[in-house]
């Protein structure tokens, strides 16, 4: 005996054709959200991993920050107490020149020669006096620049002085104070520097 299907087939062809397509559809959403999920997750967590570096380093630049404003007041305070030092060191090597000054100004006056005025300006002495003549004047300036604490001696006025009954020449020199301790120290560095 023949059969007959009186089923619609095609509409169940049809309908297990829509379901074949839903289902690939629903498990392409499926698939499509857990790749967006995990590419999400991929990048925050490089996000965060760079985050967290860059944390890191902001704060190491700040421990950074505080040493080298430290290294800076340091370096500031050394300066300051090397200029104390330095003072403190001219001071010291300056502390014998007025008793020296005054044994030399007495060492290099010949004889016929006054002074009358002694004037200091930092490392500059104006002499003013009176001399019997110009060749005392003359053998009295050779005698300062014969010195080890008088350099650059220059005559600023010599004149007859009409008041005084023997006619002498008044005169105004000036000289320039140094330190032949300090020279010496000077002139040994200066060796040294020329040895190496």
């Amino acid at each position: 005996m023949v059969k007959i299907n009186l089923l619609p087939w095609r509409e169940e062809r049809r309908q297990q054709l829509t379901n074949e397509f839903y289902a690939l559809f629903g498990m392409g959403v499926v698939v499509a959200l857990l790749l967006c999920g995990l590419t999400y997750y991929y990048f925050d967590q490089n996000i965060k991993f760079q985050s967290n570096r860059n944390q890191h380093l902001t704060t190491e630049i700040a421990e950074l920050d505080k040493k080298i404003a430290e290294i800076k007041e340091l370096e500031s305070k050394k300066a300051s107490l090397i200029q104390r030092q330095q003072v403190i060191e001219e001071l010291q090597a300056n502390r014998t020149q007025m008793v020296h000054l005054f044994d030399e100004l007495v060492k290099t006056i010949p004889n016929g020669v006054f002074l009358e005025k002694i004037n200091q300006n930092g490392s500059r002495l104006t002499m003013e006096g009176y001399a019997q003549s110009y060749a005392r004047i003359s053998d009295y300036m050779d005698q300062l620049k014969a010195s080890d604490w008088f350099t650059k001696v220059d005559v600023n006025l010599i004149q007859v002085d009409n008041s005084l009954p023997s006619h002498e020449q008044k005169f105004k020199l000036s000289v320039s104070l140094t330190n032949p301790a300090k020279k010496a120290k000077e002139a040994e560095g200066d060796d040294e520097g020329e040895a190496s």
